[in-house]
């Protein structure tokens, strides 16, 4: 199962870790994880090299994680009900959860 856990703080999200696999179909095959990836890279790459916010990104096996310092959380709030949607069309491969911070 795809595990993705947005933080939340002030009434905002701040920042979101992803891990695990979905386990919809074998490597290559899996659109679920496919999707889910894609998504979180765009994400990441939009807070980070488009629009030049303040934010740590940390890549490990499995995993990543964004944590926004400042500026504007549209991106993360984007890929949150991205990945909300996806986890409703698959409720067995994704798990969506915010946390308070």
């Amino acid at each position: 199962m795809i595990n993705a856990e947005f933080r939340r703080s002030g009434g905002r999200l701040c920042g979101f870790s992803v891990s695990g696999h979905s386990g919809y179909a074998s490597a290559g095959s899996d659109i679920v994880c496919a999707s889910v990836s894609s998504a979180v890279m765009l994400a990441c790459n939009l807070a980070t090299d488009i629009f030049k916010l303040d934010a740590d990104v940390s890549v490990g096996a499995n995993e990543i994680s964004l944590s926004l310092k400042s500026g504007d959380s549209g991106v993360i709030e984007g890929l949150y009900e991205h990945l909300k949607a996806l986890g409703e069309e698959y409720p067995e491969n994704i798990s969506v959860k915010i946390s308070e911070v």
